[in-house]
């Protein structure tokens, strides 16, 4: 459903935060159809854009549905399509083109080094964002903290974030729960427990007891112009953080890829200079 979130389909809907609506379920045998459709001919298209400060940003979609990043014979082919939208926006002369969502899977293409292996002659800074990602969570974290319980510490996030805490002098007790928390596996958490949300899928909330989180995200500047629509179940001019942290690496004028691991010691750096340029965490610090 949330294919139909775009705002070449319905502008007034992608205006506002998805959520799956009744009208839209006739629709979904047609995006069934166009999913077969993308799988055979489609090229990597434009989204939607805004600009900030004389800079133009732009969202482009690779032709793939969510859980086709999970079939094994569909890697190759997703990552020729991120290949070739690295290719294109270095032809065009893009500065810094940022890996959203499953495209900066570390299973599918090392966050980014694959394509950035391949060709070591680019122009184009390539950014997966997830040090703004980590950023953010570690600043979510209150303060009087003593002990966090990680699940997820082995994937390049959850391995940043327990590093960073465990230099805070924080416990980081890790659980290897695999990609999905069960409700099963959300029961063994203590009453009044907020579970921190930063990898999709995003967890199901199955306890009434607890609180979550929604992923990391950012409030893009206040100068920001053109953003007429929302991305995903974001209100408008909130984008997730691996978003924003693209958009601070152009701004900063960093010259280096952004790829693979995190590096733990930039983690400090990149937040500062996100909140130098006008950008702002959803939650409260």
């Amino acid at each position: 459903m949330s294919a139909m979130h775009i705002p070449f389909v319905n502008r007034s809907f992608a205006s506002i935060p998805f959520s799956t609506r009744m009208f839209l379920l006739p629709f979904w045998p047609v995006t069934l159809m166009i999913l077969l459709m993308m799988w055979a001919w489609s090229k990597t298209f434009l989204h939607t854009f805004y600009n900030l400060r004389g800079r133009l940003y732009q969202t482009w979609i690779v032709p793939r549905f969510g859980f086709q990043y999970f079939l094994p014979f569909a890697a190759d082919g997703i990552n020729k399509k991120i290949e070739e939208a690295i290719l294109k926006a270095d032809r065009m002369g893009v500065k810094v083109i940022s890996l959203a969502a499953l495209n900066k899977n570390e299973a599918l293409n090392g966050g980014g080094t694959l394509s950035v292996n391949k060709h070591p002659q680019l122009k184009v800074r390539v950014c997966h964002g997830n040090t703004l990602t980590a950023a953010v969570i570690v600043n979510e974290i209150p303060k009087d903290v003593k002990e966090v319980f990680l699940t997820g510490s082995t994937s390049k996030l959850g391995r940043a974030i327990a590093l960073y805490l465990c230099r805070r002098r924080i416990r980081v007790l890790t659980w290897i729960a695999g990609k999905w928390i069960t409700p099963w596996e959300q029961s063994w958490a203590p009453s009044g427990t907020h579970f921190h949300q930063f990898v999709v899928p995003p967890i199901l909330a199955s306890r009434r007891d607890c609180t979550y989180g929604d992923l990391a995200a950012m409030r893009l500047p206040e100068d920001v112009e053109g953003l007429g629509s929302c991305e995903y179940k974001l209100e408008r001019g909130v984008v997730h953080a691996c978003h924003a942290g693209g958009a601070v690496h152009q701004l900063e004028g960093w010259p280096h890829h952004e790829i693979g691991p995190i590096d733990v010691d930039r983690i400090d750096l990149v937040w500062e200079a996100a909140l130098k340029h006008g950008f702002r965490p959803v939650f409260q610090p």
